[in-house]
């Protein structure tokens, strides 16, 4: 298993273990932070909006246009770190990923 830090909306870390070949959104789903993820992971909802860590933020795949519009849309909207988590494979290569939830808007 591979592993990633999340700082909850309240700022506390936890460092937890995920499994690569899932979605961001669906290993953060299940770890009850904040990521609702109403839309299942269609692009459509916003609801499992992270901020990856600056260090991170590059190492990711590039955001496709659907996602980066609903990102624009947002409030808390970040350019280099925003992500929707279920835009994200989470793989060996994000071993030591560290994310933020977004504020709930």
């Amino acid at each position: 298993m591979a592993r990633i830090t999340v700082v909850d909306r309240d700022g506390k870390e936890h460092v937890v273990e995920a499994k690569p070949g899932l979605k961001l959104m669906e290993i953060l789903r299940e770890l009850d932070y904040g990521v609702a993820a109403i839309c299942g992971g269609l692009c459509s909802c916003a609801t499992c909006h992270v901020f990856v860590d600056e260090a991170w933020a590059a190492r990711l795949p590039k955001k496709q246009s659907d996602e980066q519009d609903l990102l624009t849309e947002l409030s808390d909207y970040r350019p280099a770190t925003s992500r929707l988590s279920c835009q994200v494979d989470f793989t060996e290569a994000l071993d030591g990923l560290k994310i933020a939830i977004a504020p709930d808007t």
